[in-house]
């Protein structure tokens, strides 16, 4: 995770501070501009206008899957008659993966008078949720891969994001390793990692990860695979790697060294090894056959993804940036379900960043078809993880990698709130 934030006020205390914040914003905005930011969208001939941004064409983790998403959906909606008869404009905008980046998408959100931020990745959190708390505009379903996504008041997560992943991968490995190499990046966002994933290991009295470091932008990292080997050691070892899209430049650094080792079970999470990674690593003959993955939502062959997939076929045929196995487009689907009910709750009243919030505030409940538990931000919804405030949806999948295909390791959910509690 980014930077954290380490205390809270209770929530109505939070959504004062937040109103007087945006009330000074609003008027040192409407005094330069002659607008109030997130009032797109207030009349019925007036669009409904979001953005959506992820990092592209950077050295180290990519999603440009998100971002395509979010216009194939757009696209697709608006082709059905819009979302309750409105039309939806998605602008989308490339974070670079760096602060700066982050900053200037958040800033053009509020020049750009969006509704809300939908379905959007970065690891910034502080840098572009900071400008969206001032503006009052809600940031909804974003990726989960910092801390800043689940603390603060106007983020509206709808997955459990890298805590749940890593705890949730602790849980899988306790009762089927003996030790475990835990890789990850060296960044502030994977210098949580292990401590949650300690947290699931806990649960099967297991002893600490080996914590290994590995460079974001690597390119070999075989002294990484070598310790990571030595450490798990025996045929009952397991390494897990969280390295996103470098999961896989590790894994190859793996392959060429592993045969100086004992045997080991390998493992990552969701957005580091999918289907389409085990696909073009060749299958079931690859590197990931047996592997044990710890996702958020059901298996990518999943039935319940069938509406996803259409919408897919039809909009983004051709375009090799959406791929419906990639985490980053299955939560970007999922953020604007939350988005089209949010707004059709308001029943023909205006669509504004006011109005999402105070609908998802007052107890909106949103289904998903299955993808997610039923997701609700009221107060009460929200998890007893003190470290997490805005976390609701503490929900993993245990899958394994069989026949070539990511399958149910475990029916259903498997809840790690508890897991996630111990971290305080």
């Amino acid at each position: 995770m980014t930077g954290r934030r380490r205390s809270f006020l209770p929530r109505p205390h939070r959504h004062a501070a937040l109103s007087v914040a945006a009330a000074a914003a609003c008027v040192a905005l409407t005094a330069r501009c002659g607008v109030i930011p997130g009032t797109t969208g207030g009349s019925r001939d007036d669009p409904i206008t979001v953005m959506t941004w992820a990092p592209e064409n950077t050295k180290a983790t990519n999603k440009p899957g998100v971002p395509a998403m979010a216009e194939a959906y757009a696209r697709w909606v608006n082709a059905h008659g819009g979302i309750d008869g409105r039309e939806l404009k998605v602008l989308t905008c490339n974070d670079h993966n760096d602060p700066v980046g982050a900053a200037a998408c958040a800033r053009k959100a509020v020049d750009e008078e969006v509704a809300a931020v939908v379905g959007a990745y970065s690891q910034h959190g502080r840098s572009f949720l900071a400008p969206l708390e001032v503006a009052g505009i809600p940031y909804i379903g974003g990726y989960g891969i910092t801390d800043d996504e689940f603390s603060s008041p106007l983020s509206y997560p709808v997955n459990g994001g890298e805590p749940a992943l890593l705890a949730g991968n602790g849980r899988q490995l306790a009762d089927r390793c003996d030790r475990v190499s835990l890789v990850r990046p060296d960044t502030l966002a994977g210098d949580e990692l292990p401590k949650l994933l300690n947290a699931g290991l806990a649960d099967g009295d297991h002893k600490p990860v080996a914590d290994i470091r590995a460079p974001e932008d690597g390119t070999d990292l075989t002294p990484q695979a070598e310790q990571a080997l030595r450490h798990a050691g025996t045929v009952d070892g397991c390494v897990t790697a969280a390295l996103g899209a470098r999961t896989d430049t590790f894994y190859d650094s793996f392959r060429r060294t592993r045969d100086d080792y004992p045997p080991v079970r390998i493992s990552s999470v969701l957005g580091s090894v999918d289907q389409s990674l085990v696909d073009r690593t060749g299958g079931a003959n690859g590197p990931y056959e047996g592997a044990y993955v710890t996702g958020w939502y059901p298996a990518s062959g999943d039935a319940r993804w069938a509406e996803m997939r259409k919408v897919i076929r039809e909009q983004a045929f051709g375009d090799n940036r959406v791929d419906p196995a990639d985490a980053g487009v299955q939560t970007t689907w999922i953020a604007y379900t939350v988005l089209k009910q949010a707004v059709e709750s308001l029943d023909g009243g205006d669509v504004t960043a006011h109005s999402l919030r105070r609908a998802l505030d007052d107890g909106l409940r949103v289904e998903t078809g299955g993808l997610t538990p039923t997701l609700s931000w009221r107060f009460e919804d929200l998890i007893a993880a003190s470290e997490f405030p805005r976390l609701i949806n503490s929900g993993v999948t245990f899958q394994t990698v069989r026949d070539g295909r990511l399958v149910p390791a475990r029916k259903g959910f498997v809840d790690v709130e508890a897991t996630l509690e111990q971290t305080a």
